[in-house]
């Protein structure tokens, strides 16, 4: 019987009439994962180049996802072809690749995501989940309907290459990272200050003009809106480890009490 694949986050964007909110999964826990695809956000973004995430944690997050009406999109730790073969053989249908800061570099990542003759991604779909074991009709020749590649500027360089980089044919929209781009201007972890932010939005003028959805990270929620009134197509607004790291932390504030203090728990 031919399985139907879902519709890429490529496809999503184009169909919203809104921006779409995503959450980080960070913590490499399939449960974790499953709770956040229930939530009602819109996308989520399984990282693995800042968590403890390899191949077959992923393959369990987006099994644990894929039950719900939200769109995975899997960030590989580096844009290395044989990483990106193997996270697409997983069945990862949306790919984010960090550290893009020209548009040759963005155009590597696009062969690494094609078949030949148009890329060098490996075949294997026989083999793999992407295809469902050729359970997919015709995914060798329709692989590109089935993925999506956006690509990440995290540097003062991306910046003024932003049109060149979402531009490339392939590339599919480009998100904008501060955290890094803060770095990369002598401005460590100050992501929300004006030049950082006057930068995102340059960025965010350069991508949309040649006519690409661009989107940014931001946990914090004036930032975040400030970012959809420009004109942010997605977005990031928070992550599962940051979130518990917080909720227990307010639990932890309100029932251990200070030296000298008594809890008094209210009902």
């Amino acid at each position: 019987m031919p399985v139907h694949l879902a519709p890429t986050f490529r496809t999503a964007i184009a169909g919203a009439d809104r921006p779409l909110a995503g959450i980080w999964i960070c913590s490499g826990s399939p449960l974790v994962a499953e709770i956040c695809a229930g939530s009602g956000m819109d996308w989520v973004l399984i990282d693995m180049e800042h968590s403890p995430n390899g191949l077959e944690s992923v393959l369990a997050q987006l099994q644990a996802v894929a039950a719900y009406p939200v769109t995975p999109v899997v960030r590989v730790p580096i844009g290395d072809i044989v990483t990106i073969k193997q996270v697409l053989d997983l069945g990862a249908q949306n790919l984010l690749v960090p550290m893009i800061s020209s548009a040759g570099e963005a155009q590597q990542i696009v062969e690494a995501v094609r078949y030949p003759p148009r890329g060098r991604r490996g075949v294997g779909s026989a083999l793999a989940r992407s295809a469902r074991w050729n359970r997919v009709d015709d995914y060798l020749a329709r692989a590109d309907e089935h993925v999506s590649l956006f690509v990440q500027i995290e540097t003062a360089e991306g910046i003024e290459n932003a049109a060149e980089i979402a531009a490339t044919d392939g590339v599919d929209g480009v998100f904008l990272g501060p955290s890094d781009l803060a770095a990369s201007m002598g401005l460590l972890g100050q992501q929300t200050h004006p030049d950082v932010i006057a930068a995102v939005h340059r960025a965010f003028d350069a991508i949309r003009g040649v006519g690409k959805p661009a989107g940014v990270n931001a946990f914090d929620p004036t930032a975040a809106q400030a970012y959809i009134d420009s004109g942010a197509a997605f977005i990031l607004v928070g992550a599962d480890v940051a979130l518990l790291a917080r909720g227990s932390e307010a639990l932890s504030a309100r029932w251990i009490p200070a030296a000298g203090d008594t809890v008094r728990p209210s009902y």
